[in-house]
């Protein structure tokens, strides 16, 4: 399991660097974090979940969000029908409905369970149309995204034996042949 974490410490914060510097996500929105452990230590999804994974990939998506002082949002498991672990203070900027359910590892997994008890006043929200997002381990984050996706390519494509995908979006084009974008 040390050989994982430490690939997993090394391959987040290759990814979070790269993100970074993209510049993806501006400060103020949401960045959804979809995420499965058992995936990242090579087990198939929802089998194998690792509280040690959660708080490595946790601990980088923080200093991350910090950093870019963006909002996150942690995608349950599809037993919670996918939603979000997020900070309260989320609400006094966009319009979110809380749920009444807490995840545990077997309802929602490891990481939403590992955000929820480590964040400082975690509500957990059914949707929400996220700026940009982190998909570890194939979770399908697409439907927290908001419209139109666009894929941003890093220097590292998995996070220990998980495929990983970051993407962004942009505002839709408009208009026909005659229409100027920005």
């Amino acid at each position: 399991m040390n050989s994982i974490l430490n690939n997993v410490r090394e391959d987040m914060e290759a990814a979070m660097i790269d993100l970074s510097a993209l510049q993806a996500i501006r400060a103020g929105e949401i960045f959804v974090v979809g995420c499965s452990t058992s995936e990242v230590i090579g087990e198939a999804i929802g089998s194998a979940g690792s509280e040690e994974v959660a708080r490595e990939i946790f601990t980088h998506v923080q200093r991350f969000a910090q950093n870019a002082q963006v909002f996150l949002a942690f995608q349950c498991c599809e037993h919670l029908n996918r939603s979000l672990v997020v900070e309260r203070k989320i609400l006094e900027k966009y319009p979110l409905e809380e749920v009444s359910v807490k995840p545990v590892r077997d309802a929602g997994g490891s990481m939403a369970t590992y955000a929820y008890e480590h964040m400082d006043e975690p509500i957990v929200v059914e949707t929400i149309q996220a700026h940009a997002g982190i998909d570890i381990g194939d979770t399908f984050i697409g439907m927290h995204l908001k419209h139109v996706v666009v894929p941003v390519r890093l220097s590292v494509s998995s996070i220990g034996n998980a495929h990983m995908t970051i993407a962004k979006t942009r505002p839709k084009l408009i208009g026909g042949t005659r229409a100027v974008y920005i």
